[in-house]
């Protein structure tokens, strides 16, 4: 079963508006996920704007769909992926030093049994599938971390 929360966060010596500029732009998701390769909105960055993604792991290429849920300008950022139901969320929380950010992947009531079967078919198991997924919102975050700071 998908782990109910997925999350990581880092802290970047940048202001909450240059973070918000870039997490909030979703043409620049296939800079920071090492899985993403295209993340194109249909619509103006509002609740409810669909969007067009194409994911890439090794050899394996596959199209998925999000909805904005949620866009509170430098703080939330959330998007639902209707094939496994899950919450994708970047929030961003002031610090003297600049702001912390968080990217959580929320499953609370578990993954649709279409993507746990073809996570246990094709993508090695839903543990090997959760562990690369926290691993590459790290490097998406140190990537934002150092766009934010240069």
């Amino acid at each position: 079963m998908a782990a109910p929360i997925l999350k990581a966060e880092i802290e970047i010596n940048a202001p909450v508006s240059k973070v918000w500029n870039l997490v909030s732009d979703v043409g620049n998701m296939p800079k920071w996920s090492p899985q993403c390769r295209v993340m194109k909105a249909l619509g103006p960055i509002r609740p409810g704007t669909k969007t067009v993604n194409l994911n890439r792991r090794g050899l394996l290429f596959w199209p998925t769909t999000a909805v904005i849920t949620e866009v509170l300008p430098e703080r939330k950022f959330a998007f639902r992926i209707p094939l496994n139901t899950t919450v994708w969320s970047y929030e961003l929380e002031p610090t003297a030093t600049g702001t912390r950010l968080t990217e959580t992947r929320i499953a609370e009531n578990g993954v649709t049994p279409l993507s746990a079967g073809l996570t246990k078919t094709v993508l090695g198991g839903m543990d090997n599938f959760e562990r690369e997924l926290v691993e590459g919102m790290n490097q998406g975050l140190a990537r934002i971390k150092a766009a934010a700071e240069r």
